[in-house]
């Protein structure tokens, strides 16, 4: 549960160093690329034993590459929906990809949720299509939204969240450094190829404020990660990833109303409450 709670308090670290780095200025890629960069480098110095780089077991590898891809898929999606189907709409369904590792975890690896969980579940849906269930200004222009990318979107975002649960289940529980480091090398080497194809397009250079930035996001998003996984060892992921994502989101609007001075509506307030109770029916 330690490793859980610090999970929660690093990924909602991290989307407020997104929120408060974010630029329309320079290479949109840019920020993602340092935040690779990062995770690799805390992953190469993590490893206790640098020759597992090219000796450690197959399936790291593998499930490494996997999660890599998945992760960048899941992020050029969400881009392309956003500007189709506006930013609210496609965070709802990017965050609805939890249903993705639900039935992972159900269908595949036979965890079967208790009437209270299953209850608490049911909540943290509830939640998260109150929180973004308004429409925004670009989904109100497009007039109709476009069913299948968000549902691509919803399907990516689960298989990515899904990845830590697969290795987790099915990988060397000793290499789980090695395993982040393939992965996030995976995205880095993606994102790079995002970010030249970027500059070649609009002529806008990855700017050394950027690189700055990726660096305070790829902190907490490596440890975020690496938590996570330690968790989904002591705890069922039917209660880790309701917990993880509703935590994240709970942290992060309270630190928005106490250090961005934002003030939260009544459909948040609602949505809030909705995960106070999901996550007390989630661990009970």
């Amino acid at each position: 549960m330690l490793a859980l709670i610090l999970a929660i308090f690093c990924s909602a670290s991290m989307t407020l160093a997104l929120k408060r780095f974010r630029t329309q200025d320079g290479n949109r890629y840019g920020i993602l690329v340092g935040n690779y960069l990062t995770c690799i480098l805390i992953a190469v110095l993590s490893l206790p034993d640098k020759r597992l780089i090219w000796a450690g077991h197959v399936s790291s590898l593998g499930f490494g590459i996997l999660g890599g891809v998945f992760f960048v898929a899941a992020l050029v999606a969400m881009q392309t929906s956003v500007r189709i189907n506006g930013a609210t709409l496609t965070a709802a369904f990017a965050k609805l990809g939890l249903t993705v590792t639900l039935l992972v975890s159900i269908l595949w690896f036979r965890e079967r949720p208790g009437v209270v969980q299953l209850i608490g579940i049911v909540l943290v849906f509830a939640a998260l299509v109150i929180l973004h269930g308004r429409k925004d200004n670009a989904e109100q222009a497009a007039g109709k939204a476009s069913v299948p990318l968000l549902l691509l979107t919803l399907l990516l975002s689960g298989c990515a969240d899904s990845m830590a649960k697969v290795f987790e289940e099915l990988g060397d529980a000793h290499e789980n450094v090695l395993y982040f480091f393939w992965v996030f090398l995976i995205a880095g080497i993606l994102a790079a190829i995002l970010a030249l194809a970027e500059y070649l397009r609009t002529k806008k250079k990855i700017r050394l404020k950027e690189l700055a930035a990726g660096i305070v996001v790829g902190v907490p998003n490596y440890y975020s990660s690496y938590l996570l996984l330690i968790a989904l060892r002591k705890l069922p992921a039917l209660v880790t990833y309701p917990v993880y994502s509703t935590g994240t989101i709970l942290l992060v609007f309270l630190c928005s109303v106490l250090f961005f001075r934002e003030r939260l509506s009544r459909r948040q307030l609602c949505g809030i409450s909705l995960i106070l109770a999901a996550l007390v029916l989630l661990n009970l």
